[in-house]
């Protein structure tokens, strides 16, 4: 948990340091990533609280959840179709979050 915080901590202060900008042809992509990738942490954290947490399982979550979501967004663009595959790409990740915020609510609030 400590290591987990540390490198949060880094990476924040690392990215106002640096202040990292993203190409103009990654922009579609970075919020359906980012998107995806709170969707995989909410995951992860119900998991944790409901004591069936397994890192491997976080991890390749993480990863193809990112993925997927930034392929079926890319597929979209050729189509002609990007803007309605994002919206429907943070319609569903939404609400995953939203059903893993409201467990992880019951877990810590007993309500």
């Amino acid at each position: 948990m400590i290591v987990a915080l540390g490198a949060l901590i880094i990476g924040v202060v690392l990215g106002l340091w640096v202040d990292p900008t993203v190409p103009i042809w990654m922009q579609p992509y970075l919020p359906i990533a980012v998107v995806a990738a709170l969707d995989a942490l909410f995951g992860g954290v119900r998991a944790r609280l409901d004591g069936i947490f397994d890192a491997k399982v976080f991890v390749v979550s993480f990863l193809s959840n990112v993925l997927i979501a930034a392929l079926i967004v890319f597929l979209g663009d050729k189509l002609g179709v990007g803007a309605q595959l994002s919206t429907a790409v943070v319609v569903v990740l939404g609400i995953r979050i939203f059903g893993n915020a409201a467990a992880i609510r019951r877990h810590v609030f007993k309500a």
